[in-house]
């Protein structure tokens, strides 16, 4: 049986949220949960997909490793977003690797049932293909970020992204708790650990966002836009 919890979470994500009660409840009970403690192997790239991944609770991230051995990140994803579904859609290999940041816990629905929906649900294809079109902007402006902007830029970019994925809104300010560690966020922003200390430095001066331990607080995400992206 489908938990309460389960259909609450369904119906918060965009895949889902047009659905009606006794739909989600259905969707949810074709899942399972999956748990994996912090910094696991999820799946690796080019392994065979089989499973859409919905993340429950905690974060992972999106990976490669290049040429040189050395790992860029695609995406840090949060509560509510989900993950695997290219290789659903054109029964592939998986496109990168996902590791998790934190202790994770996922719910899992297989290929053969998440195609089904598709063609029980046309909502959710629309909304599947929506969110695709977004993650392909998201990647146009990081690769834009990475080829025109300066370290600074691209560290200021990469904590706009973070923001809108698992930052959170409170009292008109924006909070990314548990930010990832500085060699993630380096390898987000194509740049090294020590550039991305001396930039927040620089953006705390400026009175862009106030940083203490691993939580930022922009006191004005709006400007800070503005100025970086």
């Amino acid at each position: 049986m489908a938990g309460l919890m389960d259909t609450v979470l369904l119906k918060t994500i965009p895949l889902f949220s047009g659905l009606s009660d006794r739909d989600l409840n259905r969707i949810a009970d074709l899942m399972v949960t999956n748990r994996f403690n912090k910094h696991n192997l999820i799946f690796f790239e080019d392994d065979l997909g089989q499973n859409l991944f919905l993340i429950k609770r905690g974060r992972v991230k999106i990976s490669r490793i290049d040429e040189t051995g050395g790992e860029v990140i695609f995406a840090v994803l949060g509560e509510g977003e989900f993950f695997g579904e290219l290789s659903i859609i054109d029964g592939h290999t998986r496109s990168a690797t996902v590791t998790s940041l934190t202790d994770v816990e996922l719910l899992v629905l297989r290929r053969a049932e998440f195609l089904d929906l598709l063609h029980q649900y046309p909502q959710i294809s629309i909304a599947l293909m929506r969110e695709l079109a977004n993650r392909i902007r998201k990647s146009d402006t990081q690769i834009k970020s990475l080829s025109l902007k300066d370290a600074k830029g691209r560290v200021a970019t990469t904590l706009i992204r973070l923001a809108e994925d698992i930052g959170v809104m409170r009292e008109g300010q924006v909070i990314i708790k548990k930010l990832p560690l500085q060699k993630d966020l380096a390898n987000i922003a194509g740049t090294s650990r020590e550039t991305i200390s001396r930039v927040f430095k620089k953006l705390e001066k400026e009175g862009f966002l106030k940083k203490r331990n691993n939580t930022i607080v922009f006191t004005d995400f709006n400007r800070f836009k503005r100025e970086y992206e």
